[in-house]
């Protein structure tokens, strides 16, 4: 892979001969696992403006309607997330000169917060072809990353790592997108603290500096237009007039919360489905009809074939599936369960898919046959779907590549709860093109969740789990034991599915935090906490989801089998200790009773707690003696976790999951939003 440095570009056709579609992902991590920034594009003229605003793409504009941008979403990697886009650069539009690549934080963060940012590049088989690491991001709310740009008919990356104080709305207006000052409510607050530091080709302040003159290659023959400098804080301020936000893309249809009243005589009568489930009676039957059902579907709704291929590097483009297609492979031929074809631009994007359900293992012999058939005919890409979820550092399956052959094949891996994750995000928040569109969906959505489908995601914790908790129970698990690190395996995949299933409820990113030193291998990360498992019995691990105050902590206790969800509350920054205990127990009126509240207290390991139900005559109860400063406060729920493996009633995936939406809808949804957080004016320069 080809690492870069500030200010470097390189031509993409030099790395690779699949880069008619790219995937760029912007990468961050956190320290307390609270940061994130969102994505945006913009399409740039001769001139360096956008043609309209059609061409800013951001989170309420995230797909251009020729499919030559599409925001993909975040993803958990490593430490942190990765945020991809995807673009079809034979689909952009000829008089787009540059593809401005940005992200923007919100309510005051700045991206010096953040840690190991980067932006790398993937060619459409989804090998990474260039990295740029960036360390010096500063106190900036938005943060140029790099740009693809023409040149002689070639598409160039940029490496440009500027920073940008202006916010989302500054930026995209000095790229002369129109902002509507209108809005009912503001999406950036960092307008005000407008920076004073230009780029100019890679120089800020228009000063070369010695490691940029040293890393640009060879210099294009015309100068590309420089990136307007950010406005200074008296051009951006607007006397009496609400905060600006980007116009918002044209509304899509969403189906409604609430359920029509039915036109049946009784209970049961059961509504007519367009995917039935009722005559499944063996596991080859449901994968036969999960695996025709999904892709038909992939290929009637654009929305949601794109959402699912694009991250595998295909185009978007008119897009046809087919199942039981019949390819030869020595003597015996083979039966992919499925294949699905892109075309765009007279070229065809090509992926095999081999679907397993009601919890069978994919096996290595078949998806090697499946890897051997697409080099050979020069397919893009294997796509296997499970109940399983893929971890970075374990893969489902071992293949074998063969370093010879010129042209490479993607081994790529959706479980059943991405598929379900996609489908409730369009359907439910985010929206599709038509009622028809988000009716399949709903179908779509009503077979994968039905008992019978076999497509219930991740739901069986394997067989180490007994064992290892036989061995708890009776200390004689020892470290080491590798089937300890098969249930911390097991416990990731759980905690990843719990996420992308609260996620699609809410129609917010909910992501695992993976709180380890920048560069840690999961591998040995897992290895610690097999360790941690052996000596204290116990499974931990944090969510951290959008717009609420604090990480969602889970941990469940296998001695004492009990469940314990947590979070924890800052203090505010003004106000009166007892007038913030009051505001709390007021905001948990409908909270259990049985929560327990703790009062966070500097430098003391511990302070007052009680539970709801005894605190809410008495708030005054949480505040601390001899007037210690309070922290915050920590709310806990406990409950008791199922002892089978499975997904059963009884079973502990299904309790885990149970007690964190419990968790959710009863104490966090009630909490205040995180305030937010002003920069000391001191920091009103740009950092970059």
């Amino acid at each position: 892979m080809h690492e870069m440095v500030k200010g470097a570009n390189v031509g993409l056709s030099a790395l690779s001969e699949d880069v008619d579609a790219v995937i760029v992902s912007l990468g961050w991590a956190s320290p307390t696992g609270e940061g994130d920034a969102d994505v945006s594009v913009l399409l740039l003229d001769g001139n360096g403006k956008v043609r309209s605003d059609a061409d800013f793409y951001f989170y309420n504009n995230p797909v251009a309607p020729d499919g030559s941008v599409q925001l993909l979403g975040k993803a958990p990697a490593g430490e942190g997330s990765e945020d991809r886009i995807g673009f079809d650069l034979t689909a952009i539009p000829a008089d787009v000169e540059r593809i401005v690549v940005a992200a923007s934080r919100h309510e005051g963060a700045r991206f010096g917060e953040l840690d190991d940012l980067r932006v790398t590049l993937a060619d459409g088989s989804g090998e990474d072809l260039v990295r740029f690491a960036i360390d010096d991001a500063g106190s900036v709310s938005a943060f140029i990353f790099g740009e693809l740009y023409r040149r002689a008919d070639e598409w160039k990356f940029r490496a440009v790592g500027q920073g940008y104080d202006a916010g989302l709305a500054g930026l995209a207006t000095d790229f002369g997108v129109d902002i509507d000052d209108a809005a009912d409510d503001a999406s950036d607050d960092a307008v005000e603290d407008a920076g004073d530091e230009a780029y100019d080709g890679g120089k800020p302040n228009g000063k070369p500096t010695a490691a940029v003159a040293g890393a640009v290659e060879a210099a294009p023959a015309a100068p590309l237009p420089a990136v307007p400098a950010p406005r200074t804080a008296a051009d951006d301020v607007v006397p009496d007039k609400t905060p600006t936000r980007p116009r918002t893309a044209k509304k899509k249809v969403t189906l409604p919360k609430a359920a029509k009243k039915s036109l049946a005589e009784n209970e049961s009568w059961k509504q007519a489905r367009l995917f039935p489930v009722s005559a499944l009676k063996s596991d080859r039957d449901r994968e036969t009809r999960a695996t025709s059902v999904l892709l038909s579907v992939m290929a009637q709704v654009p929305e949601f074939g794109r959402r699912l291929t694009a991250g595998f590097g295909a185009p978007a483009g008119r897009m046809e599936t087919f199942t039981e297609v019949s390819l030869p492979h020595g003597d015996t031929p083979r039966r992919p369960d499925g294949v699905i074809r892109v075309e765009r631009a007279g070229k065809l994007w090509t992926a095999l898919v081999e679907t397993k359900t009601n919890g069978n293992a994919l096996k290595s012999e078949q998806v090697q046959a499946y890897m051997d058939i697409a080099a050979r005919r020069g397919y893009e890409a294997v796509i296997t779907l499970s109940n399983d979820v893929a971890l970075e550092g374990s893969p489902l399956v071992d293949v074998k590549i063969d370093g010879r052959r010129k042209h490479k094949v993607a081994l790529r891996h959706l479980s059943w709860a991405e598929v379900t994750h996609h489908a409730q995000l369009l359907i439910g928040h985010e929206g599709v093109g038509n009622t028809a569109h988000a009716w399949l969906l709903k179908e779509l959505l009503h077979y994968l969740q039905h008992e019978n489908s076999g497509c219930h995601g991740f739901q069986n914790m394997g067989s180490a789990w007994v064992p290892v908790r036989r061995g708890i129970d009776d200390e004689t698990l020892c470290q080491g034991d590798p089937r300890a690190l098969e249930v911390v395996e097991s416990w990731e995949r759980l905690v990843r599915q719990v996420s992308l299933g609260l996620g699609g409820d809410l129609g917010q990113k909910v992501l695992p935090v993976q709180r380890a030193r920048r560069g840690t291998d999961p591998v040995d990360r897992r290895a610690r906490m097999a360790d941690q498992l052996c000596a204290e019995g116990k499974l931990e691990a944090e969510l951290r989801i959008e717009g609420t105050p604090g990480v969602l902590a889970v941990g469940a206790d296998l001695r004492t089998g009990r469940l314990r969800t947590s979070v924890e509350v800052p203090a505010p920054e003004q106000g009166y200790p007892l007038t913030w205990a009051k505001r709390l127990v007021r905001r948990l009126a409908e909270a259990p009773a049985d929560l327990h509240v703790e009062t966070l207290v500097e430098d003391e390991t511990g302070g007052p707690r009680g539970t709801l139900e005894k605190l809410r005559p008495e708030p005054a109860d949480l505040l601390p003696k001899h007037g210690a400063k309070i922290t915050g406060f920590r709310l806990t729920l406990v409950k008791g976790m199922g002892s089978g493996r499975g997904n059963a009633e009884s079973g502990f995936i299904r309790s885990v999951d149970d007690a964190v939406q419990r968790f959710y809808g009863t104490v966090v949804v009630h909490l205040e939003r995180p305030a937010p957080r002003r920069a000391p004016a001191a920091e009103g320069a740009v950092m970059g």
